[in-house]
């Protein structure tokens, strides 16, 4: 086993974050068959299960301006309300930027969360944990796609969790174990999910049998048991090889090329769509830069309509696949930005006091925008909730309880989420 770093990406905090990749795809110096005993061993300890329904995280890294996004205000002074202009969507008294018309045409089928607060850190350790990074250096929260990891393992030969933008804090699996870290669909580890050069299925058929043969021999030297069971789990492994499903998936020349036209240039959104459907229960990806010191809205009139074509393009086609109740769909980052333009070429700051959310599928209610902020975008007015109270929002939506308990590194059993009231408007 061996590590490959990714790019860095440099916040304004000055810290380096990196994603990393391991040959052998699920990371932690374990082997695929290795994973998925662990998976399936703790998932049998856990004695509970999920509904079918899964879950796309998209993550909007530095934080997005919420007030030139989904909260404008045209009426705030011009130092408040920025460049961009409100259009209508398709419910009516429902507004937002008009860099996204898309989303606008449809928002019947989306929903806004305008009055969350957060924490000031740059991390995604929040809105996929319910915890910051502070406190997760020491209790060490799940991530949401942990958590359906450790629920739904070990059930099919699809990996349960798959990230398609590396490993980070907010995908790491704290004291659920390195069994439930993310599936990296990227790189080297795609490696995994081949067979080896010049190796057909009757080839790997007898490699299979000749590893069995070895584990008979281990098995009678081992007195502890924990040998048992071993030849379902490789069959598994071998399993998730032969089959292709996650292969195919991640493959877009399987798409048809007019849908891929659609996704040019967000393409993560289209992987996303075609892993949900191949079986995997929870997704997470990523798009554009959003820590807008400087140059917010010339970053923005980039960014925003690619973000508006895939939004769209992937909330489309899961009601043209009735997958719309089955899916549910989150846009976020880790705060919002200051309602004042600095005057640092137009940009603005962190503002953790208030964010907004993009919530979309899962059974959820739509066509609506839940919350309001004050007249300059600075503070919650109404419905005031919390970036955990979402994602206990999420995990009810899903079919998981958010008030289920596992035990942490030394056995006491924890709370998924502390804070678990929902937003009520979304049920």
């Amino acid at each position: 086993m061996f590590t490959l770093w990714g790019a860095r990406q440099r916040y304004c905090d000055g810290v380096s974050r990196r994603s990393f990749l391991q040959i052998g795809a699920f990371g932690a110096g374990l082997s695929l068959a290795g994973m998925l005993r662990a998976r399936a061993a703790e998932t049998a300890g856990a004695g509970k299960t999920t509904s079918v329904k899964s879950a796309i995280m998209i993550y909007l890294g530095g934080g997005p301006s919420h007030m030139d996004m989904y909260d404008l205000k045209p009426d705030a002074p011009v130092e408040f309300r920025g460049e961009f202009k409100p259009i209508a969507t398709n419910v009516p008294g429902v507004q937002i930027c008009e860099h996204f018309p898309l989303q606008a045409r449809m928002w019947d089928k989306l929903a806004v969360v305008r009055s969350l607060s957060s924490v000031d850190e740059h991390s995604d350790s929040q809105v996929m944990t319910g915890y910051s990074e502070n406190q997760n250096r020491t209790a060490h929260h799940p991530s949401f796609g942990a958590v359906v990891s450790k629920l739904r393992g070990g059930a099919t030969d699809i990996p349960p969790f798959v990230s398609l933008r590396g490993m980070s804090v907010g995908t790491e699996p704290g004291y659920l174990g390195v069994a439930h870290r993310p599936f990296t669909a990227d790189g080297p580890g795609m490696a995994d999910l081949r067979l080896a050069s010049g190796l057909d299925a009757g080839q790997m058929d007898d490699r299979k049998s000749l590893l069995n043969g070895f584990d008979d021999v281990r098995r009678e030297i081992d007195a502890s048991g924990t040998m048992k069971g071993l030849d379902s789990f490789n069959s598994r492994a071998f399993g998730m090889i032969a089959s292709g499903a996650v292969r195919h998936a991640l493959d877009l020349n399987h798409e048809e090329p007019r849908s891929r036209d659609r996704y040019k240039g967000v393409e993560q959104f289209l992987t996303a769509r075609r892993l949900i459907e191949a079986g995997v229960g929870c997704v997470t990806l990523t798009i554009g830069g959003w820590d807008t010191h400087s140059s917010n809205f010339k970053t923005l009139r980039k960014q925003l309509p690619e973000v508006d074509r895939g939004v769209s393009n992937l909330i489309q086609d899961l009601h043209d696949r009735g997958m719309q109740d089955d899916v549910a769909t989150v846009m976020w980052g880790e705060f919002g930005r200051t309602p004042k333009v600095n005057g640092n070429d137009g940009g603005r700051d962190h503002w953790s006091p208030a964010m907004s959310a993009l919530v979309a599928g899962g059974g959820l209610k739509m066509g609506q925008a839940i919350g309001s902020t004050s007249a300059r975008g600075e503070y919650p007015r109404d419905h005031h909730y919390t970036v955990p109270q979402l994602l206990s929002t999420l995990y009810q939506a899903i079919g998981v309880d958010p008030g289920m308990t596992f035990p942490n590194g030394s056995g006491r059993p924890m709370y998924l989420l502390d804070d678990r009231e929902p937003v009520t408007e979304l049920l």
